[in-house]
Order: C-alpha cells, then sequence, then structure tokens
C-alpha cells in the first residue's frame, strides 16, 4: 500500500525550528520550492562529509581533469570550446547532480599524479584499464570497451596488411608513455621494437609521419578519426578488426566509498539508458561527414 507523504509549511517549520532554530527554517525555506523539499534537507543523508560527493554538493562545483583525446575529451580547434564523447557525458553527470563543471587540463603522464593530489574530483578522459595504473587509481564501472588500431605511413601500405605483419624484428611501434598500448604490444608482439613519446597521445604519431616509426596504435575510433584529418599521409591497418579489446572508463582517488558508489551506479545507468551509445554515434557521424 502507498501512503502519499504531505508536509505542511506548520509541521515544516516545528521540526526545522526543533534542529535549527527559525533562522534555519527561514534560510530553507526561501531557497526551495515547497516545504516538502525543504523538509528533505534536513535528514541526515549519511554520506561521509569528507567525500568528495559531499564536497561536490555542498560547493556546488564538480571539478574535472581531462587529457585530450580525439574524439573523447578534446578542445574544438577553431572555438577552443571542450567537446567529445566523455565530455558530455560529464556535463550530463553535473546537470543530474544540480552542479557546475570545472575543468583542468592536465598532460597523460601528470593525469594520475594530479587525481591522487586532489587537483579534481574525477579524471573524466577515455581512461584504458591497466593493473599498473589500478594500483594507484580507483577506475569507476566502465563507460565503454574498445579495441586498438594501428596507424601507418601510406608509403607503407603494401608492408603492412594486418597484425599478422606486426610480430617481427623489423617492425617499430611508437606509443604514448604509460598507456595501455604498452603492454599491449609487448604480451601481443613481442618481436617488435617500442619508441614512447609523452604529452598528449596524438604526439605518438609524430615519429611514423616522419618515417621513425613504422606504426602508431591507439584506441580504435581514434585512429580512424585521425586518419581522417591526416588523409595525406596517415592510413588504418586493417580498420574492421581491432585489437587488444578492453574496458575505458573514468578513475577517482581510493579511499572514498561514497564518491565510488554512487559513480558506479551513475555510469551504469549512462550506459544501460543509452547516453554513452549516444554520444558516441553522434561523434562518429560527424566523422563520417567530415
Amino acid at each position: 500500500m502507498h501512503t502519499k507523504l504531505t508536509i505542511s509549511k506548520r509541521t515544516f517549520m516545528k521540526s526545522a525550528l526543533g534542529v535549527g532554530g527559525l533562522g534555519l527554517a527561514a534560510k530553507l525555506l526561501d531557497g526551495v520550492g515547497s516545504p516538502r523539499e525543504a523538509y528533505a534537507q534536513l535528514l541526515e543523508s549519511g554520506i561521509d562529509e569528507k567525500s568528495a560527493l559531499a564536497r561536490v554538493k555542498k560547493e556546488g562545483k564538480l571539478r574535472v581533469g581531462y587529457a585530450q583525446t580525439l574524439p573523447w575529451f578534446h578542445k574544438e580547434a577553431k572555438s577552443g570550446s571542450l567537446a567529445g564523447i566523455y565530455y558530455d557525458v560529464a556535463e550530463a553527470l553535473a546537470k543530474e547532480l544540480e552542479v557546475k563543471t570545472e575543468y583542468q587540463e592536465v598532460s597523460w603522464a601528470d593525469a594520475t599524479v594530479a587525481l591522487r593530489k586532489g587537483d579534481f574530483d574525477v579524471f573524466g578522459s577515455s581512461l584504458f584499464y591497466t593493473v599498473p595504473r589500478a594500483l594507484v587509481v580507483n577506475y569507476t564501472a566502465p563507460l565503454w570497451h574498445k579495441g586498438h588500431l594501428a596507424v601507418s605511413h601510406k608509403d607503407n601500405a603494401r608492408r603492412f596488411k594486418s597484425t599478422a605483419d606486426f610480430n617481427r624484428p623489423d617492425v617499430t611501434f611508437s606509443i604514448n608513455v604509460g598507456t595501455r598500448e604498452e603492454h599491449v604490444l609487448k604480451v601481443m608482439f613481442p618481436k617488435a621494437k617500442i619508441v614512447t613519446t609523452s604529452g598528449q597521445i596524438v604526439l605518438a604519431a609524430e615519429p611514423v609521419r616522419t618515417k621513425k616509426a613504422d606504426l602508431w596504435v591507439t584506441g580504435d575510433l581514434d585512429a580512424l578519426l585521425f586518419a581522417k584529418k591526416n588523409s595525406a599521409w596517415a592510413q588504418v591497418v586493417d580498420p574492421s578488426h581491432p585489437f587488444g579489446r578492453g574496458a575505458n572508463t573514468w578513475a577517482i582517488r581510493y579511499g572514498d566509498p561514497a564518491w565510488k558508489f554512487f559513480l558506479d551506479m551513475w555510469v551504469d545507468n549512462a550506459v544501460e539508458s543509452g547516453l554513452v551509445q549516444q554520444r558516441y554515434d553522434f561523434y562518429f557521424k560527424e566523422l563520417q561527414a567530415s
């Protein structure tokens, strides 16, 4: 049986006076739309006051760290405004939390350090799961799963037809240091050589452009987008068959169970409701049209 709860202004005022006095009652009623909403604010939420979740709601601000990766989280070339699949998802999270967003750009090399220092509440870029990384930051539930693709110079088109051509001593990969690709390549193609770069992930494509390396490996959609924008020299090897598929999502600090539980359920709902797929489809359509 469902019982409808009715809270009168008189009942609310009596309750508020009991816990905080007339000033609190007046302040709550002034800031909300009804006695029912104000009454709910008097109840103990049970959220640890030290949690990022409590701080976000108290300050009305969600601090999001990011490192640029097309098309997941990046700055538009012409306007300089932020865009991307995970950017849109972060904006949706803030909207549901009824708070504003504050963004801080970091390099990939400094991302987990800045997160652990407390520079932001969540690292919102496209972050592949790796065990070494999971030992220092706490992943949320997966927002996505994606594989990897290799980008080669068009002059090497005949040399690389599929991943079967990768595991050779005369093949050199270029990747961003500390990424999941580094682990995947060492496991799948142990005979090949690896050179690393730091900074934005896309910088690892430069050695391939200058032919100092043979292949740049990155996320599947990332590779397709990059090759399309750099079609004068870049091409994707066997684009229909991504390899090394893995979980991809956000990260927070360890030691904050309230924030972790909240984000896990929110992320699961965002995935199951179709929000993440919708944003992926939007940017993929843009990729095809560009």
